[in-house]
């Protein structure tokens, strides 16, 4: 079955769960982020497990559910959970929610995630709003035969992130007094963190910021001609020179604790949005 047909198979079933709900802007939470959620007043939620065609996410602190309600007054759709490369899935597979998500009407997509900071302005804890990305992942979830129907064969990404909600973000992140970076996001595969040596590299290639997670959806995304505003919170520091080892525990933890400040950014952006 064609990635087009297993996507209509998935929305019929969810349309035939949600009703006449048409989301118009589409929200993927990170890790320690999920808790964003529990501001959408929700209308339908629906557990990736019993969604057709759907991947499962596999990380213990990602709860895998398709979340449908109101955020500041605007229909959205979350994810709360989403899906990795380390976890064992194709590139298809971490982005097919997204192609799901823009079928179902979003406009627009919002993303969160945890990320490392590679730069030494940049420090646990703060915000990172992405502005530009390097991809050091080994696959992409473009290669293969090309549908028209979804995008064009080679998008462009000269502006992967929408620069006027950049900006929103930023004057929103600055009005709250919120500490806050326009940065270059670099993926990894995962699951393991960098060597000293690595982040060394990262840094000295452009990057300011690294995770696991985001550019394969942004990349799709943009092949759909969907804008997006990406966010990072700042778990741990890759100094190179000054290298500490990190625990999962203390990532959560920080992603945790910066949560309500990204949570405020992101529902005050999606007030904006016409």
């Amino acid at each position: 079955m064609t990635m087009f047909h297993l996507i209509e198979e998935t929305i019929s079933f969810i349309k035939h769960r949600i009703g006449d709900f048409t989301p118009e802007f589409g929200i993927i939470l990170g890790t320690g982020l999920g808790k964003l959620a529990e501001e959408v007043a929700v209308a339908h939620q629906l557990m990736y497990a019993n969604i057709p065609n759907f991947p499962i996410s596999t990380v213990e602190f990602h709860t895998g559910k398709l979340i449908f309600g109101m955020l500041q007054g605007k229909p959205v759709v979350a994810m709360q959970g989403r899906l990795h490369y380390y976890e064992g899935y194709s590139m298809q597979q971490i982005t097919f929610p997204v192609r799901v998500m823009k079928a179902l009407g979003i406009q627009k997509l919002f993303v969160s995630n945890a990320s490392g900071s590679l730069n030494p302005e940049i420090r646990k804890g703060d915000l990172a709003i992405i502005d530009d990305h390097i991809n050091l992942l080994p696959d992409n979830p473009l290669r293969g035969a090309n549908d028209p129907r979804f995008g064009p064969r080679f998008p462009d990404m000269s502006r992967p992130y929408d620069m006027d909600m950049i900006q929103q973000g930023l004057t929103i992140a600055h009005r709250h007094s919120i500490r806050t970076h326009r940065a270059v996001y670099v993926s990894t595969p995962g699951p393991n963190l960098e060597t000293r040596a690595e982040y060394r590299y990262m840094r000295l290639i452009g990057g300011d910021i690294v995770g696991m997670s985001t550019v394969p959806e942004v990349i799709v995304a943009n092949h759909m001609g969907l804008p997006v505003f990406a966010i990072s919170v700042i778990t741990d520091e890759g100094f190179h020179d000054d290298l500490q080892p990190v625990s999962l525990a203390e990532i959560v933890e920080v992603a945790g604790a910066a949560e309500p400040k990204m949570a405020l950014i992101l529902k005050e952006l999606v007030a904006l949005q016409q």
